[in-house]
C-alpha cells in the first residue's frame, strides 16, 4: 500500500550534509555512535510520523509519499527544502562586556539562547563576539536515507505513535499505557512510571497538548482527548505471601538501582 498524505507511519533515517558526508542525524544508534554523535538520553529506533503532519523537513514530508512499507530511498534537499540559506543579517558582534555582566565566560562553540533566539559562538577577538543565529545546518545540501518501516492502520496504534513521539521515554511502557475510544472520546491512561518524569508540568501540558492536536486533526470522528491519571490501591497480600527479609531485600535492591541512575 503506496503512502498518501495523512498516514500515520513509522520510519528510520540518516541525515548527512552532502558536501562532507558527514552524519547529522540518525535514528541508528550504531550510526549515531560510529559517527559520534550517540546522545545517551535519546531513545532511538524508527520514529513514528504523520505524513504532511509537520513532523519532518517538508522535502522529507513530500517524498515518501507513494513508498511503501520496507522501501528504502535516498532523499537529496536543497537549503531551501532543508533549513534554508544562510542570513548574513543573523550573524552579530557583541561586546564581550555583555558576558561579562551576565558572568557568562564564552568560549568557540559555546551555544547561546538570546530573546528567545539560538545561537553559537563563532569566533571571539578583540574584545568581541561573534554570534551566528543561523540554524547550524542552513545553506547545506543535505542527504536523508530513509527506510518505510511500517504504515499503520489501527486508531489505537495510531494513538500510541503520537505518544512515543512527543513524550519519548525509554522506561514508559506502551504496552501498560490503555487508550480507550467511545463517542469520539479518547481517553489516554499512561504507563504509571510517567508520573514520575522529571519534565517540568509546562513540557508535560504542551507535550500532551501536541498529542491530542495530532490526534483530533488527523483520525476521523475523534475530536476530545482525555488524558487520565488513575491511582489504584494495591491488593493487600496474603498471610505469609511476603516475609521482613525480603521487604528488605526489595527496597535494598531499590535504593540501588536509584543510587545509580543518580551516578549515571
Amino acid at each position: 500500500m503506496a503512502i498518501k498524505e495523512g498516514d500515520f507511519v513509522r520510519l528510520e533515517f540518516t541525515g548527512r550534509t552532502k558536501e562532507t558526508g558527514d552524519v547529522f542525524d540518525t535514528t541508528i544508534e550504531e550510526v549515531a555512535e560510529e559517527a559520534g554523535i550517540k546522545i545517551d538520553e535519546k531513545v532511538y529506533g524508527p520514529i513514528p510520523i504523520i505524513v504532511g503532519g509537520g513532523h519532518l523537513l517538508k522535502g522529507i514530508d513530500q517524498a515518501i509519499i507513494d513508498m511503501e512499507a520496507g522501501e528504502q530511498k535516498t532523499i537529496e534537499l536543497t537549503p531551501e527544502d532543508g533549513f534554508g540559506d544562510r542570513d548574513p543579517k543573523l550573524v552579530q558582534l557583541v561586546p564581550m562586556k555583555e558576558f561579562k555582566k551576565q558572568n557568562i565566560k564564552p568560549y568557540v562553540g559555546m551555544n547561546i539562547t538570546v530573546e528567545g533566539h539560538n545561537g553559537r559562538i563563532q569566533s571571539i577577538s578583540g574584545g568581541r563576539v561573534r554570534l551566528d543565529f543561523n540554524h547550524e545546518l542552513a545553506g547545506k545540501n543535505l542527504e536523508y536515507q530513509v527506510e518505510i518501516k511500517e504504515i499503520l492502520e489501527d486508531d489505537v496504534d495510531k494513538i500510541k505513535s503520537m505518544i512515543q513521539l512527543h513524550y519519548p521515554n525509554p522506561k514508559i511502557n506502551m504496552d501498560k499505557t490503555e487508550v480507550n475510544i467511545q463517542d469520539g472520546k479518547v481517553t489516554i491512561i499512561m504507563d504509571e512510571l510517567s508520573r514520575f518524569d522529571q519534565k517540568s508540568y509546562m513540557d508535560i501540558t504542551f507535550a500532551r497538548f501536541r498529542i491530542a492536536k495530532d490526534i483530533w486533526e488527523n483520525i476521523e470522528n475523534l475530536e476530545k482527548v482525555e488524558f487520565a491519571d488513575v491511582f489504584e490501591k494495591k491488593k493487600e497480600m496474603p498471610e505469609g505471601g511476603v516475609t521482613e527479609e525480603e521487604v528488605e531485600e526489595i527496597a535494598e535492591e531499590v535504593l540501588t538501582e536509584v543510587k545509580k541512575e543518580k551516578e549515571d
